[in-house]
């Protein structure tokens, strides 16, 4: 085997590890706590399937390629819950030598681009990247939602925490900020949300 296609193929073995990362939210109808890469692969079908949303003309392969690949990094980082301010302070730094280290096994030219859509979508900057950041938001949502609220309810969140971050769906999607809204609005008169 050359050493490309063994770099390549280590890279394949490295990412089964995001299978292990799991997050604080739960499968629909109450459901076990997902993990990494089921919320890549929900967050990529649902851009495929959502892109006419979109505010502005998108390459949705390239924000699918960006769903997939955004937590990779946490195989290292670890989850960061969306609504802890004492992890997020760390979160940037914990990422990016992760990021490092893992698309460094990969042949250099990969290693760049997989790098670059990573650091594109945390930057938040391009039409692909905003709408990458609404399914990243509107995925856990969704769940949430079905579930009757309940992560929201164990963590005990603030409507304001979710409409904050719920700031960046509005970004890549008005369509799907409204639906957004609408859910929040009504987790709040269940009181799921405070």
């Amino acid at each position: 085997m050359d050493d490309r296609l063994k770099k390549q193929l280590d890279f394949s073995l490295e990412i089964d590890k995001e299978k292990n990362i799991f997050r604080q939210t739960s499968l629909s109808s109450h459901g076990r706590k997902e993990n990494d890469a089921e919320h890549a692969w929900h967050m990529a079908i649902m851009a495929y399937v959502l892109k006419e949303y979109a505010n502005e003309e998108i390459d949705i392969s390239k924000v699918m390629i960006m769903c997939l690949i955004h937590d990779i990094v946490e195989i290292d980082a670890g989850d960061t819950y969306a609504y802890d301010p004492e992890a997020k302070k760390t979160q940037h730094e914990r990422e990016e030598k992760a990021k490092e280290r893992i698309f460094s096994l990969l042949p250099d030219d990969q290693k760049a681009e997989l790098s670059a859509i990573f650091d594109e979508f945390e930057a938040c900057e391009t039409p692909e990247s905003k709408f990458a950041h609404s399914m990243d938001n509107l995925q856990p949502l969704i769940l949430n939602n079905s579930n009757n609220g309940s992560d929201w309810k164990e963590h005990g969140v603030f409507a304001s925490q979710v409409y904050e971050r719920q700031g960046k769906t509005q970004l890549g999607s008005e369509k799907l900020f409204e639906v957004t809204d609408s859910i929040i609005k009504e987790n709040i008169a269940k009181g799921n949300l405070k």
